[in-house]
């Protein structure tokens, strides 16, 4: 199994973006490739040649399903993990999430501190 180094981080919030971006590059030490949409996910998507996705769930225009639906569709993403990130956690919210293709949820608002080491478990967890 590689490491994890390459994240990419859709998030429409600037503030979010940033604090996730600052965690995950100088707690955990991964590069970190942030899209403030899912168009624009789309349109780096091969150059970021991303290892895990985490990818905001509400954004406007594209939303998270709908951005990693059209991911899907353009790209084998088999060996991606992909991490939704979002305030709406109820069971049933969760179960759909994963019913799209989603290996874990991230809770909104993180913890900036422990942010990098729950996507290193998740990614540790995805390639057993």
């Amino acid at each position: 199994m590689d490491e994890l180094k390459n994240i990419m981080h859709v998030e429409d919030d600037p503030s979010i973006q940033e604090v996730a971006r600052i965690a995950l590059e100088a707690v955990g030490g991964f590069t970190v490739h942030s899209c403030s949409s899912g168009k624009q996910a789309l349109a780096d998507y091969a150059d970021a040649a991303p290892q895990l996705i985490l990818l905001d769930v509400m954004m406007p225009g594209m939303d998270g399903p709908t951005t990693l639906q059209q991911l899907k569709q353009q790209f084998d993403l088999s060996h991606i993990p992909i991490v939704f990130m979002t305030a709406k956690v109820q069971s049933n919210e969760i179960a759909s999430y994963k019913a799209l293709g989603a290996v874990d949820v991230v809770v909104k608002p993180f913890d900036p501190m422990t942010l990098s080491s729950q996507l290193q478990q998740i990614w540790h967890d995805f390639h057993q």
